[in-house]
């Protein structure tokens, strides 16, 4: 790793202390050309001298959101200078998700293993979406999630039997759209006594043992694609219509 400069930005005394030595210890490539503990200061120092690595915490005197908006301004006023997000907000998760969209480097939450050398020489060397092994654990757990359960979507579209035309039909449903209004979607060759034959025999899919006793009507039967996951809630969109 060649010799950079770098801005640390932390508004925490004795976190700023830590950061600083580990900084001083594990990476003596870098030069720290200042800190800063608010959002002015920060401007000041980049005015003065660019550096080449900014390490940011986003929860700076109270506000959760100013981490942020430094990391998007930093982007787009000075898109060469790496930003990387130093930050004790472990549990707030829509945090990473905007400062990621804001453009940084990566996240390195203020748990586990810390900020270590081969964080910050990935940075250095170019490489993007740099993570430490808390969040990474939290973004392996979020994906293995979503793999089970497209896989259980896959196999209750196989295992009831569920065509195109049910599965946009049943969405639809669970949008609020009524069977009139489904059928002037494009490309849904049905009319509204074809859609009342196809609910009756999706019941009839879906509820193989019957329903208690109970009847089904729309809303029990879109509950019911929910709970056996041929319908997927993050993605409940309409069609063109």
């Amino acid at each position: 790793m060649n010799n950079f400069k770098i801005v640390i930005v932390e508004d925490v005394p004795l976190e700023l202390k830590g950061t600083l030595g580990i900084i001083r210890n594990d990476i003596p490539e870098a030069e720290i050309l200042g800190t800063a503990e608010n959002e002015q200061a920060y401007w000041k120092l980049m005015k003065q001298n660019l550096p080449d690595l900014v390490l940011l915490d986003l929860g700076l005197g109270g506000s959760t959101t100013v981490g942020v908006e430094i990391c998007r301004q930093t982007k787009q006023s000075y898109p060469l200078v790496k930003v990387l997000i130093f930050t004790g907000e472990i549990l707030n998760e829509k945090l990473w998700v905007d400062v990621l969209d804001a453009g940084c480097e990566g996240v390195i939450l203020k748990s586990g293993e810390l900020l270590t050398r081969g964080d910050v020489s990935s940075v250095m060397d170019g490489k993007r979406l740099v993570f430490n092994q808390p969040i990474l654990e939290k973004i392996v757990e979020r994906f293995k999630r979503s793999v089970n359960n497209q896989l259980m979507r896959q196999e209750a579209l196989v295992n009831y039997e569920i065509d195109e035309y049910d599965e946009r039909f049943l969405r639809h449903l669970a949008l609020g759209y009524t069977k009139e209004q489904i059928t002037n979607l494009r490309g849904m060759p049905f009319g509204v006594k074809s859609l009342e034959k196809r609910q009756n025999e999706l019941v009839q899919k879906m509820f193989p043992d019957g329903n208690g006793g109970m009847g089904v009507n729309a809303t029990r039967l879109v509950v019911r694609a929910f709970e056996l996951r041929i319908l997927d809630i993050d993605n409940l969109r309409p069609d063109e219509e």
